[in-house]
Formats: C-alpha cells, sequence, structure tokens
C-alpha cells in the first residue's frame, strides 16, 4: 500500500463511494464502509487512518453516532472528519461540528477543490502531532531534568545527616507500595496511578529542611534535650519555606504533594504530631503514608544515636504503638505490603 495515506469512506449509496473513490484513490489509500457500524469498526482496529468522509444520513449507525462514538473512544483528536451530504439542516450540521466535524463537502462533489481541502487538512494534523510529540517529548526532558534536580538536593541532605543517600529512594519505593495499596482497599482514598507516581516522587522531600538545622543537633549521637528537639522540630516548618522559594523547578503537581509532605509527615492520627497538631483525616493521606514509610525506614536503618532494627523489631514497635499513633486503615494497608518484606 506503499507509504500514501489511507482515506475511510462512508456512505450507505454505492454510487457515491465509487465517485469519491476515484476522486481520491491516486492520492490515498482507499477503503470502504457501507454503514456507521462497519465504520466504526475499521477506526477501531485501524492505526494509520489520515481521514474520514463520512455520510450523516444513513439508515443503521448514522454519522452523527458515529462521530459520538469517535468522541468517546478519543479517534476524533486524531482523525479530520468531513461530512458528506446534501442536507443543508443547520442543527444536525451544528451538532456535527460540536462532535468534531472538520468540514462539510456538499454534493454533487467538486474534484479539484475537494482534494484541495482534504489534503491541507490532513497535511495540518500531520504537523500538529509532529509538534505533539516534539511538545511531549521536551517536556518529559525538563522532568527528568527537574526529578533529578530535587533528588540530588534530597540526597545531599541525608549525606549531612550522615545518611548514604538511599534512604530517600527507599521512602520513595514504600510511599509508593503503600500509597496503592490504600488507594486500592479505600474507595475514599483512592487515587490515579499517575497521582500515586507524583506523591512517591514528592516524598524525596519530605526532610528538605533538615538543611536548616545545626549540625551539633542533627548529628548528635545521643538524645536530644527538650529545647534541641524543638529545633529539630522545625525542619518541617523550614522545608516548606525553602520549597517556598524554588517552585518554578518542580511539576506543580510534584511541588503541591511536596509541599504538604514535607510540613505534615509528622503529624499524628491523635493530634500529638507537629508541627500544626492535626489529627485524623485533617492530615492529608499521602502525608500519613509517608509518615509511616519514614518512621518504618528510620527505625530499620543504622544512626548516629541507634542500630537498626530487624524488619520484625520494627513492625512490632509501629503495630505497638511506640512511634506514634497512625491512621488504622493505613495500617491495615501496611501490615498487608509488610506480609511480602
Amino acid at each position: 500500500m506503499g507509504n500514501k495515506g489511507t482515506v475511510l469512506i462512508v456512505d450507505d449509496v454505492e454510487i457515491n463511494r465509487l465517485v469519491l473513490k476515484d476522486i481520491f484513490e491516486d492520492s490515498y489509500n482507499i477503503i470502504e464502509a457501507s454503514g456507521g457500524a462497519e465504520a466504526l469498526s475499521f477506526i477501531g482496529s485501524s492505526k494509520n487512518i489520515s481521514a474520514v468522509l463520512l455520510d450523516l444520513l444513513m439508515p443503521d449507525v448514522n454519522g452523527i453516532d458515529v462521530l459520538r462514538a469517535m468522541n468517546k473512544n478519543g479517534k476524533i483528536k486524531d482523525i479530520p472528519v468531513f461530512l458528506i451530504t446534501a442536507a443543508d439542516d443547520p442543527d444536525i450540521l451544528s451538532e456535527a461540528f460540536r462532535l468534531g466535524a472538520t468540514d462539510v463537502i456538499m454534493k454533487p462533489f467538486i474534484a479539484h477543490f475537494l482534494k484541495c481541502r482534504l489534503g491541507n487538512v490532513i497535511e495540518l494534523y500531520k504537523y500538529r502531532k509532529k509538534l505533539e510529540s516534539i511538545v511531549k517529548e521536551q517536556t518529559k526532558r525538563i522532568n527528568d531534568i527537574m526529578h533529578s534536580t530535587v533528588e540530588m538536593l534530597a540526597t545531599a541532605i541525608e549525606f549531612r545527616d550522615c545518611e548514604s543517600g538511599e534512604h530517600v529512594k527507599r521512602i520513595c519505593v514504600l510511599t509508593k507500595e503503600l500509597m496503592a495499596e490504600v488507594s486500592n482497599m479505600y474507595p475514599e482514598y483512592h487515587l490515579p496511578p499517575e497521582e500515586i507516581e507524583k506523591i512517591a516522587s514528592s516524598a524525596v522531600l519530605h526532610d528538605v529542611g533538615k538543611i536548616a538545622i545545626p549540625d551539633s543537633i542533627l548529628n548528635k549521637p545521643g538524645k536530644l534535650t527538650k529545647e534541641e528537639f524543638e529545633i529539630m522540630k522545625q525542619h518541617t516548618v523550614k522545608g516548606c519555606e525553602l520549597l517556598s522559594s524554588i517552585p518554578a523547578i518542580m511539576d506543580e503537581g510534584v511541588y503541591s504533594y511536596g509541599y504538604d509532605i514535607c510540613r505534615h509527615h509528622h503529624e499524628r492520627w491523635d493530634g500529638k504530631g507537629y508541627p500544626d497538631g492535626l489529627s485524623g483525616d485533617e492530615i492529608s493521606i499521602w502525608a500519613q503514608v509517608v509518615a509511616v514509610a519514614d518512621v518504618y525506614d528510620a527505625l530499620t536503618s543504622p544512626r548516629v544515636y541507634k542500630a537498626a532494627f530487624s524488619s520484625t523489631k520494627a513492625k512490632d514497635m509501629i503495630f505497638g504503638g511506640e512511634c506514634g499513633t497512625f491512621n488504622p486503615k493505613v495500617m491495615k494497608a501496611f501490615a498487608r505490603i509488610m506480609e511480602h518484606k
């Protein structure tokens, strides 16, 4: 079939299809449908239809029904549709254009004008697709740079906290697993996968405020005094101040989730956390999830003030309430994913 584009001609009158085929077959590969149902079958199974010439008045599935179906499956965004009609009913034409029809071909057909109009629109759609592809690629590249910058910042802070830099990566993985489990188990907390990905990416920012905490407190090998702990608690607020100064380097969603997680990952279900003393679902579900992930990883990792606990010991401490009170639903989801660890 060569490199020519494909045009689908849809008309229940065979002579009309033959006339249109004769006009376009020297420039395009032609497929024919004698009704709307057959046309939708072609549209659904073919990935290279360049345009559709669509009769509006057909006995089975009419042209308006075809346009509605193309709206539902998203094909109308990628395939220009030319209406074939001898009628000039303004209501029908208005509805067709509302549903995404590109142009009208009035009967009888004038070959030269049809070829020019169809060719121009097909080229316009090709250019738009190419432009969208370029924009998508550039956006991905910018987002990759953004994510790398944010992760590098978070990792640098972990090094300062005498961590290997793996802490933030483990937090991201556990946040994604736990958030997905919570989302699946509880409809009230359901989020689409793309949002869960953003939340997992945002989790790297949870401790970014530690950059403002003095080394003498951040890396103290013993227990913090009451005054020192009050300073340490400020890392949640200081992190938000830092993020407020650099929102332009982040995806809007990642920034929003990151800001909330940074401020509220030390809040607790019973209201005894900090900095705002939030309780229950006043705390966003993503901040609740990161809180659990952070506590678990902190317990199972060596720190300057303690050795690493085993996974079993860490789970016992979390479920036993030694690390604060968490949402019972999040705890059930946590227990489920911990069965495999």
